[in-house]
């Protein structure tokens, strides 16, 4: 029903600019009484970093940047829902225009630059939803003008881990001027260290320990990599998400609009993102698990995901060229996967082909 409605309307939608499209969108969501999607199947149950899911399919950060929709997107049927990115003060972000569609290329370019309420904002809301259930993480960003941008993490997950399932360290945002400079080794284990410390304090208090994630950009060079993951594994981290969106462009982009700055998503970027997975999780060695994002429009792809070591998988710029109804389009392929295999849980599949897909020879 969901996926022909959007079929019906997406012509419409595509004719207003993505920035309105995506308000209008969240709007909503945010408005409509939540869905109550259908069981998921067993074999669809996954553990991690101490929660459990009923699917591993989620709504990656980026849709719902202030905690506005998430109920709305938990009644879609994914199995969870990670909002922000947060600052901890308000910032408008970037001028418009600063949201781009590929049509051609399945694909979005966005430079949003963090555009955010603020985090008491967020956190009112995440507070106000917190009984009705679901799974709800928080992606976390430093203010533009910050002068001690890691203070600004160790602050959001002071605020935030009360109201939060996990929270994610997002250092790799290419709109945020200097943001990705927080990948490197010293700099990024002074950042973990602080803002596990901040959770840590919140955990004393409260008795509930708030998990904490890092965002990885995909354009790192292996030996960045390894420095990112030393970190993570140096520090206990609870896991890793990999990828945020590129700043290269491929050759094979067609659309015009290929040439704005800012952050490529969409089917564009999924071959680097998986590799990088693939390429994480031979070097975590099962300390913690992953988090796949990048060019999941499919079954198909998300099971590719799995395959190069992802528990679990986001997407959202899918959303804009298959509309909603790709939850369940994506679910009912892993479903099947899974029985195809023999195994009992999608997540028994999860980095079965990571050393084939790290070496380039399949996806």
């Amino acid at each position: 029903m969901i996926g022909s409605l959007f079929t019906l309307a997406r012509p419409l939608i595509h004719r207003l600019d993505a920035e309105t499209a995506h308000r209008m969108t969240v709007a909503a969501l945010a408005a409509a009484p939540p869905l109550k999607p259908a069981a998921d199947d067993s074999v669809l149950a996954s553990e991690a970093f101490g929660l459990s899911f009923s699917n591993p399919v989620g709504l990656a950060a980026g849709f719902d940047k202030n905690a506005e929709a998430a109920d709305g997107a938990l009644g879609l049927g994914f199995g969870f829902v990670e909002v922000g990115g947060v600052t901890p003060l308000p910032q408008p972000g970037n001028p418009r225009p600063r949201v781009f569609r590929l049509l051609e290329d399945e694909a979005v370019i966005n430079r949003y630059g963090l555009n955010s309420e603020g985090m008491e904002i967020v956190a009112q809301r995440l507070a106000a939803r917190r009984r009705r259930g679901g799974i709800v993480g928080v992606n976390l960003g430093a203010n533009k003008e910050s002068s001690d941008r890691a203070a600004d993490y160790a602050v959001l997950a002071r605020r935030l881990a009360p109201h939060a399932d996990f929270l994610t360290i997002n250092v790799s945002s290419p709109n945020t001027p200097g943001l990705r400079d927080l990948q490197a080794e010293s700099a990024l284990d002074d950042l973990v260290a602080r803002t596990l410390a901040a959770r840590d304090e919140v955990a004393a208090a409260s008795g509930r320990r708030t998990p904490i994630l890092l965002k990885i950009a995909p354009d790192l060079t292996l030996p960045e990599l390894d420095g990112m993951v030393a970190v993570a594994r140096k520090r206990a981290i609870d896991g890793m998400i990999v990828s945020n969106t590129t700043v290269a462009r491929p050759e094979s982009l067609r659309a015009q609009a290929r040439a704005e700055t800012g952050g490529l998503s969409g089917r564009p970027l999924f071959a680097v993102s998986t590799r990088i997975l693939a390429e994480t999780f031979l070097r975590v060695e099962s300390q913690f698990p992953l988090v796949g994002v990048g060019g999941v429009d499919s079954a198909e792809t998300a099971f590719a995901k799995i395959r190069a070591g992802a528990t679990l998988i986001q997407f959202y710029t899918a959303m804009v060229f298959h509309g909603p109804g790709l939850v369940k389009t994506i679910k009912t392929g892993l479903a099947a996967e899974a029985r195809k295999a023999g195994v009992e849980r999608i997540g028994m599949l999860t980095g079965r082909d990571a050393a084939a897909i790290a070496r380039g020879e399949t996806l």
